[in-house]
This record gives structure tokens, C-alpha cells and sequence, in this order.
């Protein structure tokens, strides 16, 4: 195993690595999903909404509490046609919501 002697950035790391750089492209994938879809998730609920893992045409949406969840499962639909009509292959979008301790 080669040790490298001088520090590195995290991008250096990242594009170093396949996987890491895989991970990279994934999480900034989900990032511009979301932002493509923001405008069609109503304002107040914009910020219990976080982009989760994408898992081949399934993409994850994380949020704060079971009531943004509730709201945000009633417009899946449109979501994901909005996500299609901008190229991106989402055959559904699941929902996880997230217990903060």
C-alpha cells in the first residue's frame, strides 16, 4: 500500500478514489434533484425536505416529521413527472423520515 507523505484535499481524495468519486457524483445528483423540484414543494415545508441515496431509478427523500411526509406523499406524482420531463430516469421516490435524538 502506497502512503502519501503530504496532505490532500477532500476533493483530491475523492477523485482519487472510484468509489468516493461515485459517491461524489451521487450525492450531487440528488442535490439537483431537489432543487429542480423545490418550487413544487409548498414553502413551508421546503425545509423538512433533504435529498437523500439514489438507488438506480429510486430516489430517496428525507424529512423531518411524519406530517411532511403525509403532505409531500400527496404530490409523488408530480414530482416525479417533473423529474422525467427534465431528463432525470426517477421511477418512484421514496420517503424516509428522519428521528433526530
Amino acid at each position: 500500500m502506497h502512503r502519501r507523505q503530504h496532505p490532500v484535499t477532500l476533493l483530491q481524495a475523492t477523485q482519487d478514489s472510484p468509489t468516493l468519486a461515485r459517491l461524489t457524483a451521487l450525492s450531487r445528483d440528488s442535490v439537483a434533484r431537489l432543487k429542480a423540484i423545490e418550487a413544487l414543494i409548498p414553502a413551508s415545508l421546503r425545509s423538512s425536505v433533504t435529498a437523500g441515496p439514489i438507488e438506480g431509478p429510486q430516489w430517496c427523500l428525507l424529512l423531518d416529521n411524519n406530517a411532511a411526509a403525509a403532505k409531500i406523499r400527496q404530490i409523488l406524482p408530480a414530482l416525479e413527472s417533473h423529474l422525467r420531463s427534465k431528463g432525470w430516469e426517477v421511477n418512484s421516490i421514496r420517503l424516509k423520515v428522519q428521528i433526530t435524538r
